[in-house]
């Protein structure tokens, strides 16, 4: 009796500590809705199409990057072997806690990490097209799983870093990410309806760039439009922001490739 005392005493701080969290949300899990609701209808059929999405040549090119050798002659499907299968559902747990690093990495720093360290190859630039087509191949694996990252234990204080960029006002006009995405969202902007912010689609094919891109590119561009200072690829400040986003979405399906406008 005294040690399943134990351990119920052991497990009900983390067991509060998440309901907690779930409670806390600013969208209740009920009223979680992907970029993907507030599309038309054609740009709905062009995501779903497996033929037409554009974002598939991304992740066609990846496919062959993961076979292909890097710098001590390796290539990622040595070690991993078929991605279908040792892939599926990683991209769900990302940005997450590097204790080598003891740093929050996000997906694409994890495929740099591999590559500089397994590969012995030099990493990939931040927006190149193959760091893009690997990351998407990598994502293209869980797609239709929950997003499912974890802010507990040292991921916690970065957490906590990217709530209060989310919270904070920022550049000449003032303003802060809630403020479009928490209060406002289903809001028409111009011509376009304005989204919940969730991260679940990335990296996406917008429209406007007819290309492929990173979250990190669409957190510039926000940055940018409420102009405010625009912080490097990979900041740290980015990536924290990044894991607030996705514990946000947590439960939507992994969408990559999105087609965003």
């Amino acid at each position: 009796m005294n040690q399943c005392l134990r351990l119920c005493f052991a497990i009900l701080p983390a067991l509060l500590g998440s309901l907690a969290s779930a409670e806390d949300r600013p969208i209740a899990a009920s009223d979680l809705q992907s970029g993907y609701h507030f599309l038309s209808d054609d740009l709905r059929a062009l995501q779903d199409d497996e033929l037409a999405n554009p974002g598939l040549l991304w992740v066609e090119q990846g496919a062959a990057l993961w076979r292909q050798p890097a710098g001590n002659g390796r290539a990622c499907s040595d070690c991993h072997h078929t991605a279908a299968d040792s892939m599926r559902a990683v991209a769900t747990r990302y940005p997450a806690y590097d204790p080598a690093s003891r740093q929050l990495i996000n997906l694409e720093q994890r495929i740099n990490l591999c590559r500089t360290g397994q590969q012995q190859a030099t990493a990939l630039d931040y927006e190149s097209d193959e760091l893009l087509a690997l990351t998407a191949f990598i994502a293209y694996q869980s797609r239709g799983l929950p997003l499912q990252v974890r802010i507990d234990g040292p991921a916690r204080p970065f957490f906590e870093r990217g709530q209060q960029h989310y919270q904070q006002r920022i550049g000449q006009m003032n303003l802060a990410c809630s403020q479009c995405h928490d209060q406002n969202w289903g809001q028409q902007l111009f011509s376009e309806t304005i989204s919940q912010g969730h991260p679940n689609a990335y990296p996406i094919y917008r429209l406007e760039w007819q290309t492929l891109g990173s979250l990190h590119r669409r957190l510039r561009s926000c940055n940018s439009g409420v102009r405010a200072e625009l912080k490097p690829y990979g900041d740290a400040d980015y990536v924290a922001l990044e894991l607030y986003l996705a514990w946000r979405g947590n439960g939507l399906p992994l969408e990559t490739p999105g087609i965003r406008r």
